[in-house]
């Protein structure tokens, strides 16, 4: 199964409860630490949710 890596981008203040949950979630605390994740059709629906705040690359 193919991964990507996903780096948060921008800040998370003024961002919904909500997307700030799923940037939790994700394993995103701290903006320009990324994480490797599989490439599933759940943590895709993760990342669309917070595609603004989020950067997304194949690895």
């Amino acid at each position: 199964m193919a991964k990507i890596k996903v780096t948060q981008t921008r800040s998370r203040i003024g961002s919904t409860l909500r997307q700030k949950r799923t940037l939790d979630a994700l394993g995103l605390t701290k903006m320009g630490n990324p994480k490797v994740h599989e490439d599933t059709p759940v943590i895709m629906g993760m990342v669309r949710k917070v595609a603004h705040l989020v950067k997304v690359e194949k690895v």
